[in-house]
């Protein structure tokens, strides 16, 4: 056996290190969650901390907790080491005669010394645990320690008030079970992330930007890298508007800033897209299909085989799946003035009966389907904002309608009572036409993203509000920039939001450990494998020297090209310019002339005298000589030119 193992450590020792299956201790659960934690401020950790102090020992007394505390604050080495230090009141009599006692004072041993203490001078039995070791010698309590206390025992000097108001302020923060503890991105986007859809089961993501790309994630494939595992581009040079599961989760809807819709199987196939309608007929309702650039669009909750899509030529359009050629229904919405006015969101309620849809004026307008219904909206509210509408959502009970607008404002509505918003909240800056609202899974909660003001120095947040108390429940800061989309996802009980600017894209994923389910928990603790010897592919170098004079392998040439460059003439390597005199066709002498101005100067035909003559003078002083010798135009005319006769002048007319 012995030398087995040497010949295995002679041969192992010719390979390198990382040869083979190495084997590695497994990272728990616990440690890769740490390094996912969000970083809260000092006041929210200060809460937990107090909160775990004070709840930890539920079921004990103050009295019991300090005497634990001092426990563990006896364990100090230094503490009972020395001869001369005094033991505990507790432990005095027990352990008069062992001499001083090294280390903390042992509990167990002294009770069953108290309940058999019949030999025992003390008669009083201890019931309950040990009361707190005596205060120190400076202490300012005139109380006696030898006292008999009455009634119970008083709070420990670090319970006060303010840690009550912190555990009612957790309290409230916990109530609503925010899972916000952890957080992971998914990154690959160069822009803003506009548009966000996760699929019923949970398992795949959906996230489009405008770098006018669409990334799948799939959380069951996924490792610790998060990484998409498919990039699509449905429409060059568009930007990506939203994006939408069917309810089977079986295809999904892409809506860009073109005209046309398209049609992806679950794994990113097309299916097909929606036909463009024709810009030149005036009536929308003629058209088979958009004619301008789509802004919204949401598929059906309840039959899979329908779709709803806003555009910015002012109409809302349902389709059918399986007919790509035309739309089923055209809805025009009702305008104060004529003209058209984009329709910049939409969207169905919980059952599929009623369709809502924002328009570029302010106002929301529903529809209820109904044998018959035709374009006039059953609910009409104008100048319900100010800007334009960028989200609208239902409650599930159908009564709630939520609104979210450029103006920076989300307004809440009942839709018994549609005239005035029950609730109105500002200061919440929007930049992007795709800010949405969401709901919790109970619904207790509605939360909506907010965008980064140019002086402004704080980043993007996700804020959550009560839904029945109209009431700002907490902010959660999720970038330094801006939070466009966002959702929670009812089966994995994770927030889902997206954030970007112009150079960068993420979609962040909020989750806690002991809340969540699947989802970001299952990729995080999937390590990516690492690359051993066998990955390892060498492509094959193949020789052939019989081969075709076409299909050999030329040999280098690389010496014969540096000899070649080194010939001037093989080279064909120009000649350099001429520099000093003649340069040009300039001659040295002639102080920048050039050679034809330098003869005629030299022959006398250029006298240097116009600088000096006035031009109305040197002009006249030809007229006699071209009367009397006339030499080009003149002569040609000389027989057929006839006589000027000039009007004499009357000297009565010039009088008048």
């Amino acid at each position: 056996m012995e030398d087995e193992a040497e010949i295995y450590d002679g041969i192992r020792a010719q390979f390198p290190l990382t040869f083979g299956k190495q084997s590695k201790a497994q990272t728990s659960l616990e440690a890769i969650h740490n390094t996912t934690r969000r970083n809260t401020s000092a006041t929210v950790s200060e809460k937990s901390s107090s909160a775990q102090n004070n709840n930890g020992l539920p079921s004990i007394s103050s009295s019991s907790k300090a005497w634990l505390d001092s426990l563990r604050t006896s364990k100090n080495p230094n503490t009972h080491v020395s001869g001369d230090s005094e033991p505990s009141k507790i432990t005095r009599d027990v352990d008069a005669d062992e001499g001083p006692r090294i280390g903390p004072p042992r509990p167990r041993t002294e009770l069953k010394l108290n309940d058999d203490s019949d030999d025992n001078d003390d008669d009083d039995a201890m019931v309950g645990p040990p009361p707190p070791p005596p205060r120190g010698e400076g202490s300012d309590d005139d109380e006696d320690d030898d006292g008999e206390m009455i009634g119970p025992p008083r709070p420990p000097p670090s319970s006060n008030l303010d840690d009550s108001d912190a555990e009612e302020e957790e309290y409230e923060e916990n109530r609503y079970r925010i899972p916000q503890s952890n957080e992971i991105v998914l990154k690959g986007h160069t822009k803003v992330v506009s548009a966000l859809a996760v699929d019923h089961t949970g398992s795949r993501v959906l996230s489009g930007s405008y770098d006018y790309t669409v990334r799948m994630y799939d959380f069951q494939g996924m490792n610790s890298r998060l990484q998409s595992f498919r990039q699509l581009e449905p429409f060059e040079g568009h930007q990506i508007r939203n994006l939408s599961w069917s309810p089977s989760a079986d295809r999904f809807l892409c809506v860009t800033g073109s005209a046309q819709a398209k049609i992806y199987d679950r794994d990113g196939l097309t299916l097909g897209e929606f036909m463009k309608g024709d810009m030149y007929i005036r009536d929308l309702k003629n058209t088979k299909g958009h004619i301008s650039g789509l802004t919204c669009g949401e598929w059906h909750p309840k039959n899979k085989e329908t779709i709803l899509t806003s555009s910015e030529d002012g109409s809302l359009r349902i389709w059918d799946v399986n007919d790509f050629k035309s739309q089923k229904q055209v809805i025009k919405p009702k305008l104060a003035r004529p003209g058209r006015i984009p329709v910049t969101t939409c969207a169905w309620d919980r059952e599929g009966k009623s369709i809502v849809g924002g328009m570029g004026d302010g106002s929301i307008q529903i529809w209820n389907l109904k044998p018959g219904w035709g374009s006039r909206p059953d609910i009409h509210v104008e100048n319900s904002h100010s800007d334009d509408i960028t989200a609208l959502k239902f409650s599930s009970d159908g009564t709630i309608l939520l609104s979210r607008s450029l103006d920076g404002s989300l307004k809440v509505w009942d839709l018994r009572q549609i005239k005035k918003p029950l609730k109105e909240f500002d200061d919440l800056p929007n930049n992007y036409a795709q800010t949405n609202i969401a709901f919790s899974p109970d619904e207790q909660l509605f939360l909506t993203g907010t965008s980064v003001e140019k002086e402004s120095q704080t980043g993007g947040l996700l804020c959550f509000y009560d839904r029945t108390k109209l009431e700002l429940v907490s902010r959660v800061g999720i970038s330094t920039t801006s939070v466009v989309q966002c959702a929670w996802h009812s089966k994995l009980n994770q927030i889902f939001a997206t954030s970007g600017d112009k150079s960068q894209g993420g979609t962040h994923i909020l989750y806690d450990p002991t809340l969540s389910e699947r989802g970001a928990l299952v990729c995080v603790a999937r390590a990516p494998r690492k690359k051993s010897v066998d990955d390892f592919e060498a492509k094959p170098v193949i020789h052939n020297p019989h081969a075709l004079p076409l299909f050999r392998d030329a040999p280098s040439r690389k010496r014969q090209r540096e000899k070649i460059l080194k010939d001037p003439l093989k080279s064909h390597k120009p000649e350099l310019p001429i520099t000093g005199p003649g340069f040009g066709g300039r001659v040295g002498v002639t102080q920048g002339s050039l050679l034809t101005q330098y003869l005629m100067k030299q022959g006398g035909m250029i006298k240097e005298t116009w600088m000096e003559e006035d031009p109305r003078e040197a002009i006249l002083k030809y007229a006699d000589v071209a009367a009397k010798d006339p030499k080009f135009i003149a002569p040609a005319y000389s027989h057929t030119q006839p006589e000027p006769v000039f009007a004499k002048s009357d000297s009565e007319e010039e009088d008048k």
